[in-house]
Order: structure tokens, then C-alpha cells, then sequence
């Protein structure tokens, strides 16, 4: 994915400008700045859930402004996953049936295998059965994380996945975060958390500017 100058504007007020960088497989970023900045707009951005103002943004080469409303719909469907600060989960079902909202493609006899797998992983092995409005905040987010990792998208936005959660719950969501993209996903997470930006191979900092972001290393974009 490359960004080239994107510009996000409400009425007279001006989120970002002059935005650019590029995004890899194996990439993890941190978009960061204070509240209102435009983080999770930057992400409904990169998601096709919302139009820049202004700039160019492709995708495999491919311009967005120039898909259609279908391309955008299948490339959300199977290329893209989202792991929000409230979980996003079905609160009356149980950790199986949430996690089988993501088998898509798989094939069957690997449906159920994945999702143990990804519960093993996130430390909730043999809880398939238990309904998700009786878990804890931190078992819900690590229930969302292990619905990501059975879809097992090539682009994952994260908006705020640790902004409710305990030390402990933090640290496995950004380590799951951090396995899916040693196994080739893009990874980008608006926080205000230091210790997850830190974690971050790069940093976006949104309020270098209300116009420009620059990276870590204060260089502009």
C-alpha cells in the first residue's frame, strides 16, 4: 500500500495533509497523536470505509479512487481485519460461533482446528463453548485477536486494542499482533499507549503537523 500527499478535511478544519508513506508485508506501525487528530479517520481511510479529501492512495498499484464499490467490498471481505478498543463481538454467542464469523475460505476439515489453534495461542484453550458476554474485558479483546488470526488478513487495522485492557491483556494483543505480522500481514495501530508505539517498528505521528506526518525519526513524509 502506498499513500502519496492524502489529505483529510472537515468543513474548514483540516485533520492531516501532505500525508505519505508506504506500507510492506511484515510491516507494524503506530499511528500516534493526541485525541482528534484523525487516527481512526487515517484508518477508515486505508480500510476503503472512507474517502480522503485528497491524494492518492494504491493499493497493489492500483488506485482506490478508481475501485468500485464491489472491488472495495471483497477486498474488506478477504484482505482486511479489524481489532477495535470495544471488541466487536457477538455478546450472545459463544467463542465459537464468533470465531467461525471469520472461516470464510477455509476449508472445513481446517475450520475448527484454526480456531483452537488461535485460542491456544491466546491463551483461552477449551473455552469454545463459553458465551462472550460473561468473559472479561481482556478475554473478549483476546477472543477478537483470536478471530484475526483465524481469517489471517493480509492488512489489519487496529483502532485503540489496548486502551481498555490491563498490563498483562495489552501485552498479549500486541504479541499476537506482532506474530501475525511476522507471518506477512501489515499491521497498523492508532494508540495513545507509548509502550505499544514503542513496540512498533515505525511511528506516524499525526500531530507533527496538523499538514504533515512525519516518522520516528522526525523526518518528514
Amino acid at each position: 500500500m502506498q499513500v502519496t500527499d492524502l489529505c483529510k478535511t472537515f468543513g474548514k478544519r483540516t485533520l492531516w495533509q501532505g500525508l505519505g508513506f508506504d506500507l510492506h508485508a511484515g510491516d507494524m506501525v503506530a499511528l500516534v497523536g493526541p485525541s482528534g487528530c484523525g487516527k481512526s479517520t487515517l484508518l477508515n481511510c486505508l480500510g476503503l470505509l472512507e474517502r480522503p479529501s485528497s491524494g492518492t492512495l494504491l493499493i497493489d498499484g492500483s488506485d482506490v479512487a478508481s475501485m468500485n464499490g464491489r472491488v472495495k467490498r471483497l477486498f474488506r471481505k478477504n484482505r482486511l481485519g479489524y481489532l477495535f478498543q470495544d471488541y466487536a463481538l457477538i455478546d450472545n454467542a459463544n467463542v465459537m460461533d464468533n470465531l467461525s464469523v471469520a472461516w470464510g475460505g477455509l476449508p472445513r476439515k481446517r475450520r475448527v482446528a484454526a480456531a483452537h489453534e488461535a485460542l491456544e495461542y491466546v491463551g483461552l484453550p477449551g473455552r469454545d463453548a463459553d458465551v462472550v458476554y460473561r468473559m472479561s474485558g481482556g478475554e473478549q479483546q483476546r477472543v477478537a485477536l483470536a478471530r484475526l488470526m483465524v481469517k489471517r488478513p493480509g492488512l489489519v487495522l487496529a483502532d485503540e486494542p489496548t486502551g481498555a485492557l490491563d498490563k498483562a491483556n495489552a501485552h498479549m494483543v500486541v504479541d499476537g499482533l506482532r506474530h501475525m505480522a511476522s507471518q506477512g500481514a501489515t499491521v497498523v495501530i492508532a494508540t495513545h499507549s507509548d509502550a505499544v508505539a514503542q513496540a512498533c517498528d515505525r511511528t506516524i505521528d499525526l500531530s507533527a503537523n496538523q499538514a504533515q506526518a512525519r516518522d520516528e525519526s522526525g523526518e518528514e513524509q
